[in-house]
């Protein structure tokens, strides 16, 4: 079947003698030579590195260690890239080698060396440029260039191939200087038509070899098939070869770059993103890079403690890590005190700036990447705001595993797509929605990411801080905040930024609705943040009983089981005391809305606090599905009229005399302990002779209202017992 294959293509050319017939019979991969000038090793060229090893291109660097010369990509430049050129082609003296001269901080294969050949010989041309839709950088030029029946009119410099002899003779013209354009100087030549005919220069058109991203990102869309993904032109149904984010495009290039040439499956998605790890298993605890967290509170912020408590236990040597901690705020001065006096000694060193030195938020940065750039001994600063949750302990070593110049693992807010990075960017700089940005946000794609914007959280090698980012002005701009900033400074620099959600980290707390005028604020955030509420105040054996652990009942119907952690119990005891206005047993108070008291007691009521509707929703987040289970048939949406927190003394009020509550049913949850905090108490019920006497901190007792459970407060004899109780369904 070879064999026939192959007398089939003579035959072919035999009879129809094509001018590329005898090229496609000898032509090799082996003569191909990837030309790059780089003088810089940036993230980009590393990228461009990496996929060149991945198809097997043979590569050669120009310019390394040579001072660039030839301006940017926002104005004409790029005459160094000729020069270099010109000389090195002058060593090489194989007329039969394919030269493939291309940038390459910008620039991404897709295919392989056999592909790209293929293309090249059935252009039928001994030099073959890449084509735009614009023309740059002298639109005077337009009328001048051929017309085609259909593709790109426009070269583009940023990529040829041809053959060694052509290009030659092609850059023998140029006595430009580095700062002159490139592109202009190949324009002319392709556009006087006996230079095109001699040298035999024609444009890939149809974007079969060469994409040109800048005025075609609407053509082109990534085709994902065979555990491989493709850059395709919708407009001609080409795959390029190789693809090139050239003027303002860079942002897309890195996008595409996310998945070419990775290794792709549609289950997770990038599986493999690179392979230069920093493992850190078999090190022992003093060979642990040395880094500096810098931790930054610039506003009113719940669960502060929370958060210093798992910085606490991140799982790194604390001999290895140094703090700054900035705290422009005073309502957070006394967690911040706290955790320093108790475990700043544990570290290494700990800077502490207050809200006294008033220091702007920006300079604090600056201040924080000082500690760690002007420390020889540091090798990474970790930013961490302290609205981030980093529930993995293990947070600061994967990311350090990653070996990457930047790398922030990716946070949510708990039921919303907002994260702490962006997949793209608008015109202006802004957020703009990635086409696969809900897919990483949730889950669906796994890997490691290079995207334009981060945030909160992340780790930077300090080598940076003293190379590309030694600048002191980072985070400042007229037009931007800070962290917009700060992501632009990198981008300009052609440092990459990473995000990874290749391991679940944790999440970012929402601070907008956040009031500063109680005494246990995060005791408010059931709406903003459920999750972190629900860790901080509910008993973690409360899932147990939904997930059918059985239910103690002391009594008939009467329901006992575990609600709130001893911290909940504590903030509500220490909220109530703190606004004080406990009301006289005896009397029926007109501040109670929508009911009264059939036996008045010593108590606060939540809407006293402000608090009803956090109870309310705290009732029917967390009692109401139990009381469902333990009333089969029994629907309850928690409504109530009293729900208040009781107070027991024995020289103030010390028990409850027979009463039925006006409720379906009633929850009394024990706020704090027998023993330790009080003597005697507890609850009777009349009708069973039967009594709970010795409560259990932040457990509730679940009975029926009216009716049936008939019952009295026993009398507190010592100390002082607060319960909080609520009638609900009246």
């Amino acid at each position: 079947m070879k064999l026939s294959l192959v007398l089939f293509s003579v035959l072919i050319c035999t009879l129809f003698p094509l001018r590329d017939c005898d090229e496609q019979q000898q032509v090799r991969e082996d003569q191909i030579v990837v030309v790059t000038v780089a003088t810089k090793e940036t993230d980009g060229f590393k990228r461009f590195m990496r996929s060149a090893k991945h198809f097997n291109y043979t590569v050669k660097v120009l310019g390394r260690g040579q001072k660039w010369k030839g301006g940017d990509y926002l104005s004409p430049g790029g005459g160094q890239k000729v020069r270099i050129l010109k000389a090195a082609l002058e060593s090489m003296k194989d007329e039969n080698k394919i030269i493939v001269f291309i940038d390459s901080y910008d620039v991404i294969f897709a295919s392989g060396p056999k592909e790209l050949l293929k293309k090249f010989v059935q252009a039928k041309h001994k030099v073959v440029f890449s084509s735009e839709t614009l023309i740059w950088p002298d639109r005077h030029l337009e009328d001048k260039h051929p017309h085609v029946r259909e593709g790109n009119r426009f070269l583009g410099s940023g990529g040829f191939i041809g053959y060694l002899p052509n290009i030659k003779e092609m850059v023998a013209e140029w006595a430009g200087d580095d700062g002159d354009s490139d592109q202009l100087f190949f324009t002319k030549i392709f556009i006087n038509p006996e230079k095109r005919k001699s040298i035999n220069i024609t444009l890939d058109s149809k974007c079969r070899l060469f994409q040109n991203l800048h005025g075609a990102l609407d053509e082109v869309v990534l085709k994902f098939e065979d555990r491989r993904v493709r850059a395709r032109n919708l407009l001609y149904d080409t795959l390029p070869v190789i693809i090139h984010g050239n003027g303002p495009t860079k942002l897309q290039l890195n996008y595409l770059g996310n998945y070419i040439p990775n290794v792709w499956t549609f289950e997770t998605g990038c599986t493999v993103c690179h392979d230069d790890l920093l493992p850190l298993r078999n090190l022992k605890e003093n060979e642990y890079p040395l880094v500096v967290i810098g931790v930054f509170i610039q506003q009113p912020t719940p669960f502060v403690t929370v958060f210093f408590e798992r910085l606490l236990k991140l799982q790194y040597p604390k001999n290895r890590l140094k703090l700054f901690i900035f705290n422009k705020e005073p309502h957070h001065e006394r967690e911040v005190s706290a955790f320093v006096q108790d475990h700043g000694s544990l570290y290494l060193d700990v800077k502490f700036v207050g809200p006294e030195e008033e220091i702007e938020d920006t300079a604090a940065r600056t201040m924080a990447f000082d500690m760690c750039r002007k420390q020889k001994d540091c090798d990474y600063f970790f930013n961490l705001d302290v609205d981030v949750a980093l529930k993995n302990e293990n947070t600061l070593k994967i990311l350090i595993e990653q070996n990457l110049p930047i790398v922030a693992p990716l946070l949510t807010r708990t039921g919303r797509l907002w994260s702490n990075f962006w997949g793209a960017l608008s015109a202006d700089g802004y957020y703009a929605r990635a086409e696969d940005y809900v897919d990483l946000v949730q889950g669906r794609r796994v890997g490691i990411w290079n995207v334009p914007y981060i945030t909160s959280v992340y780790l930077m090698k300090a080598s940076l801080l003293r190379s590309e980012l030694s600048d002191d002005d980072l985070f400042h701009s007229n037009f931007m905040d800070p962290d917009m900033a700060f992501c632009q400074h990198v981008r300009n620099k052609g440092v990459f930024m990473y995000v990874t959600n290749m391991d679940t980290f944790g999440r970012i707390l929402s601070t907008e609705n956040y009031q500063t005028s109680h005494l246990h604020n995060d005791l408010w955030q059931i709406f903003e943040n459920p999750e972190d509420w629900r860790e901080r105040y509910i008993h973690e054996n409360y899932t147990h009983i939904m997930k059918g652990k059985p239910v103690e009942t002391p009594c008939p119907d009467v329901y006992w089981f575990p609600v709130f952690t001893d911290i909940a119990c504590n903030h509500l005891v220490e909220e109530m005391e703190h606004f004080g206005k406990w009301s006289g047993g005896g009397n029926v108070d007109t501040r109670i809305q929508g009911g009264y008291e059939n036996v008045p007691t010593i108590d606060i009521h939540m809407n006293q606090v402000n608090f009803d509707k956090e109870w309310h929703q705290f009732l029917l987040e967390y009692i109401a599905p139990i009381t469902e289970q333990m009333y089969p048939g029994y629907h309850t949406q928690a409504h109530f009229d009293l729900a208040f927190v009781v107070r027991y003394k024995p020289d103030e009020q010390p028990f409850l005399r027979p009463h039925h509550d006006a409720s379906t049913f009633t929850i009394n949850i024990a706020l704090n302990q027998r023993g330790p905090d009080y003597e005697g108490g507890g609850c009777r019920f009349l009708r069973y002779d039967c009594s709970v006497e010795a409560p259990r901190k932040g457990w509730a007792l679940m009975h029926p209202g009216r009716l049936t459970h008939y019952h009295e407060g026993l009398p507190t004899t010592a100390g002082v017992r607060y319960i909080a109780v609520s009638f609900v369904d009246p």
